[in-house]
């Protein structure tokens, strides 16, 4: 099953929706700290509202931690220095999709090591969207081509 990562992330908001939005589509949530924030569980639960006992939650220590744990499966880094945009990529169930912090995105060493990296197009001139709702739109598509969506 294709995972969605948050690497070190800044908001405990998007957090919170990043939980709903994984438990909404059966898909599990990897954490990669540290988080820019101090993870309180009251204000966790409060951000993930209802959805965070229908998620699987994994924090990881660091980011070696996190490879660790998921040998073997390939990383799409979703950046906005993409080398393809992700309506042309071809997803495969166990792809971990991993997003970058809110403020800095990944190190270029993280960057480098990823398998692909895959973005939105956009209007010129023209940053980025909320993380969690390019998560949304890039997790939607790899759901649809690897017919996970068929199965909930």
């Amino acid at each position: 099953m294709i995972k969605l990562a948050l690497y070190q992330p800044d908001i405990p908001q998007n957090v919170g929706a990043a939980m709903r939005l994984c438990a909404c589509l059966g898909v599990s949530l990897e954490i990669i700290e540290p988080c820019g924030f101090v993870w309180d569980e009251r204000k966790i639960r409060q951000a993930g509202m209802d959805y965070i006992d229908k998620v699987t939650i994994t924090r990881h220590g660091s980011w070696a931690q996190f490879l660790e744990t998921n040998p073997g499966r390939r990383i799409v880094l979703m950046t906005t220095k993409a080398d393809q945009p992700y309506t042309g990529f071809a997803f495969q169930d166990g792809d971990i999709l991993l997003a970058g912090r809110e403020s800095a995105g990944v190190p270029d060493d993280i960057h480098d090591s990823a398998h692909a990296r895959i973005g939105i197009p956009m209007q010129g001139g023209l940053r980025s969207l909320n993380v969690v709702n390019a998560a949304a739109m890039i997790l939607g598509e790899a759901l649809r081509q690897t017919n996970a969506l068929d199965k909930l």
